[in-house]
């Protein structure tokens, strides 16, 4: 196994991974090219109940995630793995989780340690202590973190090697090069009394991705005109950085 291994901590085990069993990554999972292992907190308790929450400290809603079970499940992953895998948990509190984010970390390729909250939250002490990377997928709620761990782990594994059918297919999509990826077509040409663009049925290949690249700006621009104003920004800090060398 050369592959990424994830080790998920989730109160669902047996159901968690249904979510990574459709499409190119089920295919993946099936063919071994990368691990998932899952990890239920309730199996490193001590009490009859089995109990990994309780009410909040101060009052209000909803329960929180004991650190004792969360710290003993950690430490029962790390003496079966043989790195130093970071934890990352998926939380509102983490910055905005990037295309470039997963890409550096399927880079350094041992994998991660991912926790799936639950209830109203994780006791603070375990993500202070045991936590190592925080991201959000963004500003809204789920009823838990199965959801957005199991993205996660979609959008690692389709940059591993061999899991698309296509090589270039991951590095053409979608903010890989700080912009939206552009339309597409296929059969038939005419479609309801719209044509394919002449220009992808030329053969000419330097004007296709010609095409392809002002489209992608285009869509960019209307869609998402934030990442192009970052585009910018980081196209410039790499030109101050790159004089300073020189």
């Amino acid at each position: 196994m050369s592959g990424p291994r994830f080790d998920v901590i989730t109160l669902f085990p047996d159901q968690f991974p249904n979510l990574l069993e459709l499409g190119v990554v089920g295919r993946a999972l099936k063919k071994q090219l990368f691990e998932l292992h899952c990890w239920n907190p309730r199996d490193f308790t001590d009490d009859l109940h089995r109990t990994v929450d309780d009410r909040p400290y101060g009052g209000g809603p909803g329960m929180v995630m004991l650190a004792e079970p969360l710290v003993r499940c950690v430490k029962a992953i790390r003496a079966a793995r043989a790195d130093q895998a970071p934890v990352i948990f998926l939380t509102p509190h983490g910055p905005l989780l990037k295309q470039a984010d997963v890409r550096a970390m399927s880079e350094q390729g041992m994998g991660a340690i991912l926790l799936c909250g639950r209830y109203e939250g994780v006791d603070q002490r375990f993500i202070d202590e045991y936590v190592d990377q925080t991201y959000c997928l963004g500003d809204f709620v789920l009823s838990g973190g199965e959801l957005a761990v199991a993205c996660f782990v979609d959008a690692w594994v389709r940059l591993v090697p061999d899991v698309l059918n296509h090589a270039l297919s991951a590095t053409q999509d979608s903010f890989e090069a700080g912009l939206l990826d552009c339309p597409h077509y296929t059969r038939p040409e005419v479609f309801e009394n719209k044509a394919v663009p002449d220009v992808l049925l030329s053969g000419n290949h330097a004007k296709i991705d010609s095409w392809r690249f002002e489209q992608a700006k285009a869509y960019t621009k209307r869609f998402r005109p934030e990442l192009l104003e970052n585009l910018v920004t980081n196209s410039n800090e790499r030109a101050v950085k790159n004089s300073k060398k020189g």
